[in-house]
This record gives C-alpha cells, sequence and structure tokens, in this order.
C-alpha cells in the first residue's frame, strides 16, 4: 500500500484491546510523566518497547511464574519450620541447652543474661544453617541445578456476546484450521447504503479441534451451517472474531463452513465502504469500494485475516444495471436476475492473502491495451476519462520491465488500476485491481511534470507489489518492509531506467533524508519489530517500513557486484512463489549469490535494531581511525551497545565524481584503521550517500571539506554536496558541531546550482525559522530571513515563471518562488498576482505552469477576492492535482474565520473530502495564524477524527506531528502531554504521540543551546 505524504504530494509514502491482558505500553506513559525544568531525553524515559501481551492466569505459569515460584517455595521451607521437623537426636540436643543441671557439688558460676543470650543467639543460628542445608534438594548444588516444575496455566477466556466463555484468548488465530478456498457473494445497495453477503469457506484441519476461530466485525450473522449442519457461531467483538464451539473436526478431512449475513457498507476509509462525489452537473454520484490493508477484509466477509492464512477466492457480485462491478480477476459471465439485478461472475483467483481482495461497484469508464498477454485497463469516472492515458502507458513499460527484471511474468490474464474519488491511501495494490487516489493515477492537460512524476512513481510502486508483497507475502506484519521497503525501492530504480527524464534520483535521494531524520530519535523502531495489536499493526505503516527499508535495499545493491542484487532477489521470488516469508529469507537468497559478503550477517544488523551508526574519522597523517556509534539524538549519559557491519564507501581528492573512484571498507567492529596515501588533502565518506548513515569529519576534516567546495563545489557529485548539508544540520542537533560550523557550511552555498544540496539547505534553514516564528522571536525572525536572503537572493530573482520542462528545475524553482512571495518579496508576489490575474480573466483557462500553482495560488489566498475566487474554482474544477495546489492556498490564509471553515470543512467531508483532512491540517499549521488554532481543533475534535481515521494510521501519525513539530517550548510539551494522557486508549501509546513529545523535547534543546550563536551570528 502506498502512503500519502500530506506534506509533499510528488511522492507518497505510501484496535482491540482485552480487558483479559495486561498490556505493556510501546510507549512512555504520558499520563506518569512530569516534565522537569531542564527537560532531558533520557533514552531510558522514551525508549520504545513493543507491548506485550500477557494473558492473567489462576496459579503461576511455566514462564512468568517460576522465579516467584522458587522464591515461594524457599520461603515456606525456612518459616514453615519448627523444631519438630527435626531428629530426635537434635531435638535432644538443643534442648540441653535449655536444662537447668543439678549441682553435683561445688560451687558453679552462673553466666550472665548478656551471656546466655548470646550464646542462644549464635545455637539458633547454627541450627537452622543446618536445617536449611538439610531440607535444600541436593540437586541446588549441582552445576545444573534443579528443574522448574510443570505447572499448568489456566487461561482466563473472555466471555462472548451471548454471556458464554469465548474458546479462544489471542489476538492471532489458531493454526489448527487453515483456509484453501473462499466462494463470496455480495449484493450492495448503493440507495440504503448496506449490502448482503454469504460466504462459504473451505478449510482443511492441521489437527484434530473441537472449535473454529476467524474473524468477523460489524457483521450480523443470520445463519451459519458446517458440514450442512446449522451452527450458533459466538463472537468477542473486543478481537473481531467469531467462533464454532464444540466441534469435531479431524485432520486432514476438508471441511465447509458457510455463512449468510448483513452489514452496513463503512462510512471510513476501511473495508467495503462507500464513497461520493460531484460530477460536472452537480450532481452527487455513489459507488462502493474496498480497502482492506491491513485488517479490514473481516469487515466485508468473515474469514481468516492474517497474512499467512492463503487461499482461492471465488467471487460473484449482485448489482444494479447503472454500474459495473470489478474484482481481482476477469468476469466470466453476467446474468439477468428476476429481481432486475445482474449477477457478475469472476473467475478463481490465484492463491492470496486476504487483504489483497478487492471488488468495486461504481459508473466507471476505461481505456485497455494488451501488454505481453496481459489486458492493462485504467479506470476513472466519466468526467475524467480523457485523463487516464499516461498512466495506461506508463503501467505498460513498467509491467514489461519488471517481468524481465524478476524473470516471472504476471501471473494474471488482466490488470486494472482505477482512480476512486474519495480513497484515504496513495493507493493499494490489490491483485489484479490496484486502487488509487485520483491525484496518484490520473494526468490531465494541467498536470506538470512533477505532476506526472508523482503519478509514475506511485504506479510504478503498486505494479512492483504485484510480485513483493502479492505473489510472495510478509509472514506477519512485523516484516512489513519486505513489502513496502521492496517496492519503495523498485520504483525508483525503475522509474530511473525507464523514465530519465522524470529526475526520480533527487527525490530518492529527499526521501533516505527523511528516513535519517525520523530514525535518529528514539521512539523509532526496528525495521523489523514486534507487533501484535492492531494498533501497531497500522503504525507499521511509516517512515522506517517504507523509506528506510528502500534506503537499506540501495545500500546491499550498491555493495553487491554486478548482477547480484537482481540475481538473489529473483531466487527469492522464485524459491517463495505463493507463500509466505521472514526477513531472513530475503538475506539468505542474497547471501547465496553473493562472491563477497555474507549479506544475512551484515543486514540482520540494519534491520532486527533500531537506528544507524554515526562513523566518526579522525586522521593523522596517512592512518585514519573510523569509529561507529548509534545516532540518536541527545542520547545524553546513554551508551548504546548497537553495532552495524558497515560497507563504508569514500572518495578522496585524487578522485572523486565517478563510481570508478569509490573504494569500500566494511567496518564490523566499534573502530578500526585504514591506511591512505598521505598526499591526500581530504576523504568524502558515504558516496553518494548511497548508504544509511551519517559521518563527523572532526573538525579539520570538515575544514578541508568546506575550503575544497568554496575552491570548486564540483569537486564532489551533488548528492555528495547534498549530503554535507543534511549531515552537518544533522550533528548540529547531536552536538557534534557547532552551528558555527553549519554556517560557515552554507558560505558555499552562494555558488551552488543543482537542486538537491539547494532544495536541502533551504528545507533545514525554514525549518528553524518556522520555530523561530511559532517562539515570535521578531528580532531573530527578521534576521534569519535576511539570512536566506542573502544567501539566496540572486537565484530567487533569476527564477522564470514561465513554463519549465525539467523536473529537477521545476523543484528548485517552486522551492525558490514560494519562500521569496513567503517573505513578501515584492516583485515575486506581484509576478504571482499577475499570472492569476490573467488566469481569472480568461474563465480559469489561462496557463499557469503546473509547478507554479501553489505559489501562485497562495499569494492570491491572502486577498478576500483571491480566496472566493479559489475556493469557487475549486469546487467545480475536475483535474485532481489543480484542485490539491487550490486546497494549499486555500489552507495557507492568515485569516482566521476562514481557517476555521477550512478546517471544519475538511473534518465534515462537504465542501472538501475527509480524505483531504490531513492536508488541510498540515498546511494551516505552517502559518504563524494557524498552527494554534490546528492544534486546539485537533484536541477539540479528537473524537470525531479518530473516527474516520483508525488510530496509528498513517493519516492519525501525519496530524500529530505536522501540529506539534514546530513546538519549542516547555509550555507546549506539557500541553501535549496532558492532552495525549488524557486520551488513555484512544491513542495516548501512539508511537507517533512518543515521537512528537520527543521532538519538541529536541527543539527545546537546540534553541537553548543555539538562540546566542543565531543572534552573534545572523
Amino acid at each position: 500500500m502506498e502512503q500519502f505524504d500530506e506534506e509533499r504530494a510528488p511522492l507518497p509514502r505510501n484496535m482491540i484491546e482485552n480487558s483479559l491482558f495486561e498490556e505493556e505500553p510501546d510507549v512512555v506513559d504520558l499520563a506518569k510523566e512530569t516534565p522537569s525544568s531542564s527537560y532531558p531525553l533520557d533514552p531510558d524515559d522514551v525508549v520504545y518497547e513493543p507491548r506485550t501481551s500477557r494473558l492473567l492466569v489462576r496459579g503461576l505459569g511455566e514462564n512468568d511464574g517460576d522465579e516467584d515460584e522458587e522464591d515461594y517455595e524457599s520461603s515456606a521451607r525456612l518459616l514453615g519450620m519448627s523444631f519438630m521437623n527435626r531428629s530426635s537426636s537434635q531435638r535432644a540436643a538443643a534442648a540441653s541447652v535449655y536444662t537447668r543441671q543439678n549441682p553435683s557439688g561445688g560451687f558453679c558460676s552462673v553466666p550472665s543474661a548478656k551471656t546466655l543470650v548470646a550464646g542462644v543467639f549464635i545455637l539458633v543460628l547454627i541450627a537452622s544453617m543446618v536445617m536449611v542445608i538439610y531440607f535444600l534438594p541436593g540437586c541446588t548444588f549441582t552445576k545444573d541445578g534443579c528443574k522448574k516444575p510443570n505447572v499448568t496455566q489456566e487461561v482466563v477466556y473472555p466471555i462472548s456476546t451471548d454471556g458464554k466463555p469465548f474458546p479462544w484468548a489471542d489476538l492471532r488465530l489458531p493454526t489448527t484450521v487453515v483456509p484453501v478456498h473462499y466462494d463470496i457473494l455480495l449484493q450492495p445497495n448503493l440507495t440504503t447504503m448496506t449490502f448482503q453477503g454469504s460466504v462459504s469457506i473451505t478449510m482443511t484441519p492441521q489437527q484434530d479441534t473441537d472449535k473454529l476461530v476467524l474473524h468477523s466485525s460489524d457483521l450480523k450473522i443470520s445463519r451459519a451451517t458446517l458440514q450442512g449442519v446449522e451452527v450458533k457461531p459466538t463472537e468477542y467483538k473486543p478481537y473481531q472474531q467469531i467462533a464454532i464451539k464444540d466441534v469435531q473436526l479431524k485432520k486432514g478431512q476438508q471441511c465447509v463452513l458457510k455463512l449468510n449475513y448483513t452489514a452496513n457498507l463503512s462510512n471510513s476509509y476501511d473495508g467495503f465502504y462507500n464513497s461520493s462525489y460531484l460530477d460536472t452537473t452537480g450532481t452527487r454520484r455513489v459507488l462502493a469500494a474496498t480497502q482492506f490493508e491491513p485488517l479490514a477484509a473481516r469487515k466485508a466477509f468473515p474469514c481468516f485475516d492474517e497474512p499467512a492464512f492463503k487461499a482461492t477466492f471465488s467471487v460473484k457480485i449482485k448489482r444494479e444495471a447503472g454500474y459495473i462491478s470489478l474484482s481481482n480477476m476477469p468476469m466470466t459471465k453476467t446474468t439477468p436476475q428476476k429481481d432486475g439485478l445482474l449477477l457478475d461472475e469472476f473467475e478463481k483467483s490465484v492463491t492470496m492473502s486476504t487483504y489483497l481482495v478487492a471488488f468495486i461497484v461504481a459508473n466507471l469508464s476505461s481505456v485497455s491495451r494488451n501488454v505481453s498477454g496481459t489486458e492493462v485497463s485504467v479506470y476513472a469516472v466519466p468526467d475524467k476519462k480523457d485523463q487516464v492515458n499516461y498512466a495506461l502507458d506508463s503501467a505498460a513499460k513498467l509491467l514489461e520491465f519488471y517481468n524481465e527484471f524478476f524473470d516471472i511474468h504476471y501471473p494474471l490474464n488482466k490488470l486494472d488500476m482505477v482512480a476512486i474519488p474519495d480513497f484515504l491511501a496513495g493507493a493499494m495494490e490489490n491483485w489484479g485491481l490496484i486502487t488509487f487516489r485520483e491525484t496518484t493515477l490520473l494526468v490531465g492537460n494541467h498536470s506538470s511534470p512533477l505532476d506526472r512524476q508523482l503519478v509514475t512513481s506511485v504506479i510504478a510502486h503498486e505494479i512492483a507489489h504485484q510480485w513483493f508483497g502479492n505473489l510472495v507475502t510478509m509472514k506477519w506484519w512485523n516484516d512489513l518492509w519486505l513489502n513496502e521497503g521492496f517496492a519503495s525501492y523498485m520504483q525508483y530504480m525503475s522509474i530511473e531506467k525507464l523514465f530519465p527524464e522524470l529526475d526520480i534520483d533527487n527525490e530518492f535521494l529527499n526521501v533516505r533524508f527523511r528516513a535519517l531524520a525520523k530514525d535518529s530519535l528514539n521512539s523509532s523502531h526496528p525495521i523489523s519489530a514486534v507487533v501484535k495489536t492492531p494498533e501497531q499493526v497500522e503504525e507499521m505503516f511509516d517512515s522506517v517500513s517504507y523509506e528506510k527499508g528502500a534506503s537499506i535495499l540501495l545500500m546491499v545493491n550498491s555493495t553487491l557486484n554486478e548482477g547480484e542484487f537482481q540475481k538473489g532477489v529473483t531466487e527469492y521470488l522464485k524459491k517463495f512463489k505463493s507463500r509466505n516469508t521472514v526477513n531472513e529469507d530475503l538475506w539468505n537468497s542474497l547471501s547465496s549469490v553473493s562472491k563477497t559478503f555474507n549479506v544475512t550477517e551484515m543486514m540482520n544488523t540494519w534491520t532486527l535494531q533500531k537506528g544507524f551508526p554515526l562513523v566518526t574519522v579522525s586522521r593523522k597523517g596517512s592512518e585514519v581511525k573510523l569509529t561507529q556509534e548509534h545516532f540518536l539524538l541527545d542520547a545524553g549519559n546513554f551508551t548504546s551497545k548497537n553495532l552495524w557491519h558497515i560497507p563504508l564507501t569514500y572518495v578522496n581528492d585524487s578522485c572523486s565524481n565517478a563510481s570508478g573512484c569509490k573504494q569500500v571498507f566494511v567496518l564490523k567492529e566499534k573502530s578500526a584503521k585504514l591506511d591512505i596515501p598521505s598526499d591526500v588533502n581530504w576523504l568524502k565518506f558515504n558516496f553518494k550517500n548511497e548508504g544509511f548513515y551519517i559521518v563527523d569529519y572532526g573538525v579539520e576534516g570538515w575544514r578541508a571539506l568546506i575550503e575544497a567546495l568554496q575552491n570548486d563545489m564540483n569537486v564532489l557529485t551533488h548528492e555528495d554536496r547534498a549530503a554535507l548539508v543534511n549531515n552537518v544540520f544533522m550533528l548540529s542537533r547531536l552536538g557534534k558541531v557547532s552551528f558555527r560550523q553549519v554556517l560557515n557550511m552554507m558560505n558555499y552555498m552562494t555558488n551552488e546550482t543543482e537542486t538537491a544540496p539547494l532544495t536541502e539547505a533551504l528545507g533545514q534553514l525554514m525549518h528553524i525559522l518556522r520555530m523561530l516564528e511559532k517562539r515570535q522571536d521578531l528580532d531573530l525572525v527578521g534576521r534569519m530571513k535576511a539570512y536566506i536572503i542573502s544567501h539566496f537572493q540572486d537565484l530567487m530573482d533569476s527564477q522564470s515563471w514561465g513554463v519549465e520542462n525539467s523536473v529537477a528545475k521545476q523543484t528548485l524553482r517552486s522551492t525558490l518562488l514560494e519562500i521569496s512571495c513567503n517573505f513578501y518579496k515584492g516583485n515575486c508576489t506581484e509576478q504571482a498576482m499577475a499570472l492569476f490575474k490573467k488566469w481569472v480573466d480568461s474563465n480559469n483557462t489561462e496557463h499557469i505552469p503546473g509547478d507554479l500553482m501553489r505559489v501562485v495560488f497562495s499569494v492570491a489566498a491572502q486577498a478576500d477576492d483571491g480566496w472566493n475566487t479559489l475556493l469557487e474554482a475549486y469546487r467545480h474544477s475536475i483535474y485532481d492535482s489543480e484542485k490539491r495546489k487550490m486546497l494549499e492556498a486555500l489552507a495557507s490564509t492568515h485569516n482566521v474565520s476562514r481557517i476555521a471553515w477550512i478546517l471544519k470543512a475538511g473534518l465534515s467531508g462537504s465542501d472538501i473530502q475527509n480524505q483531504e483532512l490531513p492536508l488541510v491540517i498540515s498546511t494551516v499549521c505552517r502559518s504563524f495564524a494557524g498552527y494554534l488554532y490546528a492544534w486546539n481543533f485537533v484536541k477539540e475534535n479528537w473524537e470525531k477524527i479518530t473516527q474516520k481515521f483508525p488510530i496509528g494510521s498513517f493519516a492519525i501519525q501525519n496530524i500529530i506531528v505536522s501540529t506539534t513539530s514546530q513546538f519549542s517550548t516547555k509550555l507546549q510539551l506539557q500541553e501535549l502531554q496532558n492532552f495525549f494522557s488524557s486520551l488513555k486508549d484512544k491513542g495516548s501509546q501512539m508511537r507517533s504521540v512518543e515521537e512528537a513529545a520527543e521532538t519538541i523535547k529536541l527543539n527545546i534543546q537546540w534553541m537553548d543551546k543555539n538562540l546566542d550563536t543565531l543572534r552573534n551570528w545572523l
């Protein structure tokens, strides 16, 4: 599934709790956290620990109770002893101490009371030690010790809806029965927004069992039969499970469960949900579509809704004549029914997981083409049928490329791609029926090359999934990156080869910088992480799974010999075709073809532990010492033991631009030494930033690199220059380099012309500026703006306002002009308003270059007439890339009443679809006028927001981060903590909440350390 990045359109990123379970939180319990005066970031306070669910038991369990049990038994032996338990001889000896002796003549001295008490105490102590030794089992003193007793757990089963015990007490389904085939019949009613369904599941027991447990959510089951005998399912709603109890299922003997049910079409964005849109006549049209990943197939039909339970599917759909229906497989026939409806039947599917099943009932138009024996079609609503041709052309090229690259032909006879008017994710890889947002599939006359880059990227990502994810699927959601990381990497690789004009390399470089920023926080998680609850599953759809996953695959490919990566991937796909895999299966396949590296050994250090390394370079003459440590922002006194196997690459001043200059050194230990020629002036590690690590060169190393750039910036590739900019800012946040060093690096920028280093520098500086704005430090805000203008004014003034075909130049131009106009530079705002006036006077037909639309519309939206004009145009435009830029402009207003209106409209779904609410919120937050209003809006409407978007989903993550990432005061931190701690199970334990708190603390600390430097140097 492709996440949709609300912050930057050009590239997407791609529930149940049991009161009988005790939850160990995966984030800080904010309710228990008391902010300190200095707000230190102690990793022990914020370290992420995946939640575990422990069954409550009666008695002591085999694992949790062992230590307590031993303690109990030892105490019982000691406390329960009495002198009566000893032998008679022992008792006599003990008694003699206290027996009065008859005098036999003469006088005996009588001991004092003090001496008597001391003697008694010593004797009792000796006796006690003897008893302990006597009663301890002999195995206590052996090398192996004593075996722990095996005490059987008595599971406390939850109570089902009928008031009786539910026969299963785990979020994961038992593996005693596996599905083989589903026969599904659905009849949606797009007037009442309900549907009727029936499913027949053929299953094979893996062992004898007396119960059958599967998933079902919000389905009203009217009848159920097992092997033709009517049965009554019992339900446990918190786990979205149903069960058939007291049955006799024999190992290996197939059985059939049939269920009839009814349900409402979902009004959120998962399950079988209803969607609507306005056509060009103003008529509201409706449709029904599906979004099952990760856990929502159970909302459309009862099923075994986990990735490892693969099966085949036969789908039938009854519909009205005014609609068409689509599913994963080609349609075989349509039969008229007596009630006037039509019954569409589809071919039996290939073996797949439930989250890949899909069906749509809608009024759609399409174009098709045969590509290597596969019928490729693109569908859209009739008003937009002329916007599908670019997607069809791109898909045809990509399908042929993947057929050849993977050496496995796409296994289905058809591949449909459908633009859904109301769709939350960027896209979804349903096998044979890929669904998209309209923005990520449709390309009209108004679309720019940047818009085409977005559409091509999403199509490339989703088609790659047909192999990685569909043909071979991760076993469980902890290894989601095997799907998403690989599809993300393949989208960049394929576009680089097939569409070089789209300049995808710069975007992939930016993606790697974003992944580093995310993974530098203690709230990050390993690529392959432990997940159990639905909220944890949702949270796996994040930057780590997508962007870091893609980044480490680039590192592997650039490290292996030519052709080895492709060969290993092909072997992996062929070996595990139609099966499920774990993290190590991929690495083992790559290791088997590598002549140089043990890929499994190396890459387990990158996927099984969070974070990434900081490599410190120190040089003395011809000797270079390399040291690695965990790059953890503000780690304080915390010492991480994490070590990585780092395939270090480096170049020097004698040869630095070509790939042939690259040298490789694998750093496995904490430190190592490298010999270089003594006449080398400087070293640059991590060639083209292909590795996932950051490098600190020390004072002298940085000085040499900065001098080299000032003398001739072309001694390094533009990727390496951008990486140096990124690394120096990151090291400043870590406290390894001073901000003065950062400003020294910025001095060469006046000569820079390439997009990647310029946009990285501007992005970093603008982030600091926005934090200063939110602190209302007007003096520093003014000085920071003056600093940015002094370094980049010539570039800003040199930008044209006409048609530009280069994607890289469009990216740079839009960035520079948006900043210039945001600073209210007269020439910029005048040019923007002139273009807007021409567009309005031509009745919206005068062309504005696509990359300039957002800046032109944003300038116009600051005036009353312009804002109203844009709102009216937004309501009637049928070009989604244009509408999105209008929406961002409308949300950029500084007018508080309009900010309030647009937030409410995004939440209600009236003028603005709910899917756009995260974008509206993130855009509003960029301005000083909007960020506090947006934060208050989120707090006041949290319950409504979480009804539309699942807790932990990417939309919720985006909303939390965008509303809080620019906070930098203790008061703001406390407010965030107070709010989320009050939510309890409605979001307080999300990883994104921990990330938000951690980011604010880092912002506070950065400001405390660097405000004086800013005042002195700006």
